[in-house]
């Protein structure tokens, strides 16, 4: 399985009401669009920051204005094979918390609460989802949480392959289902270039209960293979439930099927802070909001100061919707 863990040790409804003209209006932006008042961040944003002082962190977060947040794996009750792993990336990483970072899940939802925090969402790894899905839904219902996202998964050779990833995430979602939960995958860089005449992530879109699995759209990584995220969200109204919101500093491209990790890594210099790039976020949160995305996380990996990256993307989104 591919994860950003093992990518970082390598390198150390339909859509609702009118569709929005190219030229989005200000007034119509984020008219009545509640979710985009709670914007969130994904913690994989601030680890080390985390790892030093988990409450104060939450607080500095809450402070800059988020709402949200998404907790990233593994936890104290995820699979033994994914604690034993996790130790050795978080020697290459330099840190070592993960999860909860060693709270007990009374005082992550009283940090939480106190902060006027909200954790809707999950990542977890595959390992988790198939054989600890008791324990993992019993945490997530615990605090709060609705989302189970696996945020990435191998590359297979051959559009059989997807199927049968299509296949396993039916019968975790219908698993999640059974908990009062959902599943959500999230994109890295695989499945975005055509094979055989078809998009792999679109098969697995159409391939998979739309009832029950769900999607989270990572903006770069989602450009980067060549799709158009406005295309993709009007497309497929009510799958993409999530999203990472990021920004590029250049318009660029995998040089291949965006399914390796040297390819991610020839990208991640990049990354910039949403709003300072080249990517048309007004017309791509608009889209998203039009055809059902309920959460927005602002994600910045690797960023020189995790700090003032997460308050320059508050702003511009923030001012974004002050302008609605």
């Amino acid at each position: 399985m591919i994860n950003r863990r093992n990518f970082l040790i390598n390198t150390g409804l339909a859509a609702m009401g009118g569709l929005l003209a190219n030229d989005l209006s200000a007034q119509s932006l984020f008219a009545g669009a509640a979710p985009m008042n709670r914007l969130g961040v994904g913690l994989f944003t601030v680890p080390k920051l985390l790892n030093e002082d988990f409450a104060g962190t939450l607080k500095m977060l809450s402070r800059i204005g988020y709402k949200e947040v998404e907790f990233f794996g593994p936890y104290s009750f995820s699979t033994k094979a994914d604690i034993e792993g996790w130790k050795g990336a978080a020697a290459a990483l330099g840190f070592d918390g993960s999860g909860f970072f060693g709270h007990s899940i009374e005082d992550v939802k009283k940090i939480l609460a106190d902060n006027g925090l909200t954790a809707p969402s999950m990542h977890t790894s595959l390992n988790t989802l198939k054989e600890n899905m008791n324990e993992l839904a019993a945490a997530a219902n615990a605090i709060g949480a609705k989302y189970l996202v696996l945020p990435s998964a191998a590359t297979p050779p051959n559009l059989d392959g997807y199927k049968k990833q299509a296949d396993e995430y039916n019968a975790i979602g219908a698993a999640a289902a059974k908990h009062g939960l959902h599943f959500a995958y999230h994109n890295h860089g695989n499945g975005l270039k055509e094979m055989n005449g078809k998009i792999p992530m679109e098969l697995i879109l159409e391939s998979t209960d739309p009832k029950t699995v769900f999607f989270q759209m990572d903006l770069f990584w989602t450009v980067a293979g060549g799709i158009d995220p406005v295309a993709f969200f009007k497309k497929y109204p009510g799958r993409y439930r999530l999203l990472h919101i990021k920004d590029m500093s250049k318009d660029v491209r995998f040089s291949g099927d965006g399914g390796d990790m040297q390819q991610w890594m020839a990208l991640f210099p990049y990354l910039t802070d949403a709003g300072s790039g080249v990517l048309t976020l007004k017309a791509i949160l608009a889209q998203a909001q039009q055809s059902g995305v309920e959460h927005y996380f602002v994600e910045r990996d690797l960023a020189p100061n995790a700090e003032d990256a997460l308050k320059k993307a508050y702003a511009f989104l923030h001012g974004l919707q002050a302008k609605a």
